[in-house]
């Protein structure tokens, strides 16, 4: 039996296990390591000090994580789920591959400010670690790619398909009238971006929504150096948005309503805004009545995973 199962309404994944192969021991390996502070400089923090189950693996009600000494984190962390279906990773996409995740936060200096080497040395050193890698790679000597692998498993393993939107799609239960109407305007005003036909809620592209007249923060453009990328960060997935307050990439709105009420009269000009972000006169912004954005905000409730959260939040 493989030890999870690809939700059936969603697409292939663009992750393949062929040089990684699942196993059981492997996904319970990556577990363990993801919220054991044996894996940053001084064993003060683990992966799960910043991504915690009972929040789908987001930090919430916090801008910034703190890393080692108290240090904070550049942007806000992200909720963890569905990577499988990713092509690049973090807010700037600075990442391209899906075993390499963990290496960005392992050895940040204002995270887990790790030494790939000495990380493997105290895991060589850890009998009960080494017996672990053992029978999940067949291995005697614990390399960095098996770190990498089992992390990979577990993280390939957070699949979020079981929220009541998905339930509606499976044609399992009904949406109440404002849930309905709140997923039409959705379509209508938001799916462009949070791509909804391919069940992710988002369209894993770069856009710069406005939010600052005076770049602070100039994202895509670090990774790729082209003008135009300025001010653009990746298009989250909205499942289980609800869940992961504040919101953006340096978590300045603390709730959903904030959010809202940026796209309808928050937005700011810069040569880089998506232009999907101009109303029917040309000035920036989306449309959006009160009543929609409550109808909208009932609907973003339907894709909260709580199956999702009760099985990782053991």
């Amino acid at each position: 039996m493989p030890p999870f199962k690809l939700p059936s309404h969603f697409p292939s994944p663009l992750y393949s296990f062929d040089k990684n192969p699942l196993s059981n021991q492997g996904i319970s390996l990556g577990r363990r390591l993801f919220f054991d502070p044996i894996l940053s400089k001084d064993s003060s923090i683990a992966c799960g000090s910043c991504h915690h189950p009972s929040q789908a693996f987001a930090d919430t009600g916090k801008r910034f994580s703190r890393g080692i000494a108290g240090q904070f984190t550049k942007r806000n962390a992200p909720g963890l789920f569905n990577l499988l279906w990713q092509r690049e990773f973090f807010a700037d996409g600075g990442v391209r591959h899906f075993e390499l995740i963990p290496l960005a936060p392992l050895v940040n200096r204002q995270e887990m400010q790790g030494d790939l080497q000495e990380l493997l040395g105290r895991l060589n050193k850890n009998t009960s670690y080494k017996q672990q890698f053992s029978q999940v790679f067949d291995t005697d000597s614990l390399q960095s790619k098996h770190l990498l692998y089992a992390l990979a498993q577990f993280m390939g393993s957070l699949i979020s398909a079981t929220s009541r939107y998905d339930q509606y799609v499976q044609k399992k239960l009904p949406l109440s009238d404002i849930e309905q109407q709140g997923l039409t305007v959705f379509k209508q005003k938001c799916s462009t971006c949070h791509q909804i036909s391919n069940q992710l809620f988002t369209d894993l592209s770069y856009r710069n929504i406005g939010l600052d007249s005076v770049l602070l923060d100039v994202g895509r453009y670090n990774i790729t150096e082209r003008k135009e990328d300025k001010g653009k960060f990746k298009v989250p997935s909205l499942r289980n948005v609800l869940l992961t307050p504040p919101y953006m990439h340096d978590g300045r709105f603390s709730t959903i309503d904030e959010v809202l009420t940026h796209y309808t009269k928050g937005v700011k000009h810069t040569p880089t805004l998506d232009k999907g972000l101009r109303n029917n006169t040309g000035s920036p912004g989306i449309a959006l009545s009160l009543d929609e954005r409550r109808a909208i905000k009932a609907f973003l409730h339907t894709l909260t995973d709580t199956a999702f959260i009760r099985k990782h939040h053991k």
